[in-house]
């Protein structure tokens, strides 16, 4: 089913983005990279994508905060690829203050690449999507679009938003062979949380198992990180035939955090 696709991954040249890349790959999906990072580190998982999973794969470096540059971003896919099949908005940024520090750019760029981003992908996909009778969206929020959170005053808001953008597209979408879906992932052993991993344990010297189970005492009940592995798992059923029937749900995968 999902073979020759095109799939469009927003924030994947690392971390989870760049696990979901691997996964559609390997479900035969070509690929179309976005992403900031080092340019020889990004080409290198280009190739490796290519090379170990026989697709095409392209990178392209659109800052979603503006929606000229993911204009431009979605008619590259469509050029290389003859459409968008798959879209997964994952692109995201994060701040941490109390509300009343918190500063108006900060808030105005998590609005723009966290939320309104998916508004522009999709947007510009869609129609495609329709003429083919085919397509799958996947907004990546978070735990924190089903909790909240102090001093993550962005995040919790436009995390929590993409779920009522989730359900509205996909009633828009229902009789067209097209599903829309958000899943709220726990915590992930991203770039950014191993940098505070990192950045504790030269505070405390803490071991790496003691610092992880520091982390996670106030989040995950199992105690252990999400895999992106398994949520990249859990995107390939969505996208896939077993995932047909399901759409406009938010779908937890945070080792029963969300049922604490």
């Amino acid at each position: 089913m999902l073979k020759g696709r095109c799939a469009l991954i927003t924030g994947s040249t690392q971390g989870l983005g760049y696990a979901l890349a691997e996964r559609l790959a390997a479900e035969g999906c070509n690929i179309v990279m976005n992403g900031f990072g080092e340019k020889d580190e990004i080409e290198a998982r280009r190739r490796k994508l290519e090379a170990e999973h026989g697709v095409r794969a392209i990178h392209h470096g659109a800052d979603v905060a503006d929606a000229a540059q993911i204009a431009d971003l979605v008619a590259t896919a469509e050029k290389s690829f003859r459409g968008v099949d798959v879209l997964i908005n994952n692109a995201v940024v994060r701040h941490f203050a109390p509300v009343e520090e918190f500063k108006p750019a900060d808030w105005d760029r998590a609005l723009a690449v966290n939320l309104s981003s998916a508004f522009h992908t999709v947007r510009l996909a869609l129609p495609g999507m329709r003429k083919r009778e085919f397509g799958r969206i996947v907004n990546v929020a978070s735990i924190y679009s089903l909790v909240g959170a102090v001093n993550r005053v962005d995040y919790v808001t436009t995390k929590t938003a993409l779920i009522g953008f989730t359900r509205a597209i996909a009633l828009e979408t229902a009789r067209a062979n097209i599903t829309c879906n958000a899943i709220c992932p726990g915590t992930i052993p991203t770039p950014n949380i191993e940098g505070r991993l990192e950045a504790e344990r030269a505070k405390t010297g803490q071991s790496r198992e003691d610092a992880e189970r520091t982390f996670l005492a106030t989040r995950q009940p199992s105690g252990k990180f999400v895999a992106p592995e398994r949520v990249a798992a859990l995107v390939a059923l969505l996208c896939g035939p077993s995932g047909a029937d399901i759409t406009g749900s938010a779908i937890p995968i945070d080792g029963g955090w969300s049922a604490s």
